[in-house]
């Protein structure tokens, strides 16, 4: 007889439980996985939720492993920070659980690495990719390369020293700049492109990879490129958009990435070119896992997430969906000084609010997603109305909250 018979609870170890990651955990809890997480915040949000935790440092691997072996893990994920990619992999490598491969999440953060493998791989439209260091004979590169061209450093995330050069005298001094921005002292060249940035997701599952969404992006004005939303569907040709998926598929190939989430970033031009600009193994921040994907694609892309990592078949069904918008809650320098009911604001504008403001809280003006204070997330019939639906909501937020 099976009356003496437990049926075992997966454990699954997330890294990381700041705000994006709490919506992992959830997921987690809501399939019925016992939940584990890190992170070095004792006030992180997502210990709320989970079953277990520990106050431990995510970009410490070793620390993490001991966490993870104590606790018999059965399963191991990061999501929506670049900073655990290379913990979960270690993890997973030291415990024989499925995850990414060590070299390839040490590849894929190194920048340089990662664009000269898509290059000598002719992966996308790349024509130029160059590094150069203090011994680099820049004057007699100057002169060969097609510009202009866009000069930043290898290892920087953000966009700290980074420029564009438009003429040959100007390189050195521009690679200079970035070459102090950098930490190993190096910075890439690479052509400077005027496109349009949309982001791509995709999940591989024993070895096959699934891209589950090419997503239109919206950005701040230069120096910074912050993500300002995404939509789902794109204004992108079908052709176009075929192609870009194309790209991620052979990128993923080129970069023998064997398992779990990718995140990239690609710049389109108006004729169709399509120009890798960057690669995170791990799920995407901004709400792409909750919404985004489920919502645009009808994938429950966090679910199927969470059985790849600890080894369970995985569901890619397609739901119903529809046209799906978000708008970060980015604003100016600014204290809040009335929060409206957002139940009330929800049902008005027909919308979900996931935010972090509280009345009196200092906002800084947005330059990098630190900045932002969440998301509006509006689904509709057509990308159109979806956009246009969360920028109003965005619109009444700049009105209300800081009223003088």
């Amino acid at each position: 007889s099976n009356d003496g018979e437990v049926i075992k609870m997966k454990k699954v170890l997330i890294i990381g439980a700041g705000f994006l990651q709490d919506f992992v955990i959830v997921k987690a809890k809501q399939m019925g996985y016992e939940v584990h997480t890190v992170d070095a915040d004792p006030n992180a949000v997502g210990f709320q939720h989970a079953d277990h935790y520990g106050v431990v440092n995510i970009v410490d691997e070793k620390a993490c492993l001991e966490y993870a072996r104590e606790n018999k893990i059965d399963g191991v994920l990061t999501a929506a920070t670049d900073y655990g990619v290379l913990t979960a992999a270690y993890i997973a490598r030291e415990m024989g659980l499925p995850g990414l491969k060590y070299e390839v999440a040490q590849l894929i953060k190194n920048k340089y690495q990662v664009r000269k493998c898509l290059f000598e791989n002719h992966v996308d439209d790349t024509e130029q990719a160059y590094e150069v260091h203090r011994d680099t004979n820049i004057e007699e590169l100057a002169n060969k390369i097609v510009y202009p061209v866009m000069v930043k450093p290898c290892d920087g995330s953000g966009s700290r020293g980074a420029s564009r050069v438009d003429k040959a005298k100007d390189l050195k001094e521009a690679c200079k700049y970035a070459m102090d921005g950098s930490i190993t002292d190096r910075a890439e060249i690479e052509t400077f492109i005027v496109g349009k940035e949309y982001g791509a997701e995709t999940l591989v599952i024993n070895g096959e990879v699934h891209v589950l969404g090419i997503m239109q992006k919206w950005m701040t004005n230069p120096p910074y490129y912050a993500e300002l939303g995404h939509s789902i569907p794109t204004d992108l040709k079908k052709e176009v958009e075929a192609k870009a998926k194309k790209c991620v598929e052979n990128a993923i190939k080129a970069l023998a990435v064997n398992f779990g989430s990718v995140n990239m970033d690609m710049l389109i031009t108006e004729d169709g070119k399509v120009y890798i600009i960057d690669i995170g193994a791990r799920m995407g921040g901004n709400m792409i896992g909750p919404c985004i994907i489920p919502y645009g694609k009808g994938i429950d892309y966090m679910a199927a997430m969470i059985q790849n990592a600890v080894g369970d078949s995985v569901d890619l069904s397609v739901k119903d969906h529809c046209a799906v918008a978000t708008k970060l809650l980015a604003f100016k320098d600014g204290i809040v000084t009335k929060l409206p009911d957002m139940n009330k604001v929800e049902e008005k504008f027909g919308v979900e609010i996931y935010h972090h403001l509280k009345k009196g809280m200092k906002v800084n003006e947005y330059h990098t997603n630190l900045d932002g204070c969440g998301y509006i997330v509006a689904r509709a019939n057509t990308q159109k109305e979806a956009v246009e639906k969360a920028e109003k909501v965005l619109d009444y937020f700049k009105e209300v909250l800081f009223e003088d």
